[in-house]
């Protein structure tokens, strides 16, 4: 690790300049990403800029939004009152993730911006769009167990990667349709969280929309009927710290033993969050029975495609969703 200027506003004007006017320098609170990333030599800041005393811990509630400020704790929005009477998933989906240690140092803003785990992004001797662009991705015809099956299509095949987004977080908050409070150079503005995160695309090494500079400050979710039936399942390795190979956000608005409207998301499967709108629009109106669910994961597969090592995700995702479903729904 090469030596790196540390500094530690206590403003979010000044933080946002020191990063902002300085293309070598990075923003870092917990760290628990940031810093393997650093041993590796992965990234190589100059500057690393603390925003852990900013005024963006609080977790409050107003007039029908939850806002959960960046710097909140894993943990301590995995156990706040809030979250759990009126987002359970989002608290499912927290306490699935990482360790308890972990998460009692990730914060909420790092959990959204937090780095594939592609084996090939970490391992520097191979070649990887992510980390150097068209350099190739070894993946392809290498161990893709884990990769995505969701949205690699690319025009140029020197710039395919097929990682995928590690977080669990961020599979619910998607799922739940929620909003991220940016602030940067040029003031603040919202955006969805469907929107933050890209697909490879053409700029593989891009993992967000974000603009140089801009710092997460808040997420905000609002109201909704679907705390009663929701449920995070997570389909991996090992009961305890271990990455999704696949897993769903299911959520549903369920009146009279009919759908009214329903919420899914995938994780382990592309590289962003992976919002099922198709499904989700295919569930309204029918009966709460299997066969709906079904249909619906059907319905969410559209498009997928496997690598080799990683065709068992193209029968294991539908059957998550399924499971999903059914345990959202109270059906054992």
């Amino acid at each position: 690790m090469k030596p790196f200027q540390y500094l530690r506003p206590s403003k979010l004007k000044a933080a946002i300049e020191m990063v902002s006017g300085d293309p070598q320098a990075r923003y870092i609170a917990g760290g628990t990403n940031l810093i393997d990333l650093m041993k590796r030599g992965i990234v190589a800041p100059e500057k690393l800029v603390d925003i852990n005393h900013l005024p963006l811990k609080k977790i409050e509630y107003k007039t029908g939004v939850l806002r959960i400020g960046a710097l909140a704790l894993n943990s301590e929005v995995a156990a706040h009152e809030t979250v759990l009477q009126k987002h359970p998933l989002l608290a499912q989906a927290l306490d699935s993730g990482a360790s308890g240690q972990l998460r009692n140092m990730a914060t909420v803003g790092g959990n959204i911006l937090q780095k594939t785990r592609c084996t090939y992004f970490y391992d520097t001797a191979l070649p990887c769009n992510k980390r150097e662009p068209e350099s190739g991705c070894s993946a392809l015809e290498g161990i893709n167990r884990l990769h995505a099956i969701f949205g690699t299509e690319t025009e140029n095949p020197a710039k395919t990667c097929i990682a995928v987004h590690p977080s669990d977080m961020c599979v619910a908050l998607a799922a739940l349709d929620a909003d991220v409070l940016l602030s940067g150079p040029g003031g603040e503005r919202r955006i969805k969280i469907a929107d933050l995160h890209r697909l490879p695309g053409a700029n593989p090494e891009l993992d967000t929309n974000l603009e140089r500079g801009e710092l997460i400050t808040a997420v905000e979710i609002r109201d909704n009927a679907f705390a009663r039936n929701s449920h995070y399942l997570k389909v991996r390795d090992r009961a305890s710290y271990a990455f999704a190979i696949v897993s769903v956000a299911a959520a549903l608005d369920i009146d009279n033993g009919q759908i009214r409207s329903a919420r899914l998301a995938m994780g382990g499967v592309a590289h962003k969050p992976w919002r099922l709108i198709a499904a989700e629009k295919s569930l309204e109106g029918q009966p709460v029975t299997e066969s709906s669910f079904r249909k619906a994961a059907e319905v969410a597969m559209v498009g997928a495609r496997g690598f080799g090592q990683n065709d068992f995700k193209l029968k294991l995702a539908p059957n998550a969703i399924v499971q999903a479903l059914l345990t959202a729904a109270g059906i054992e």
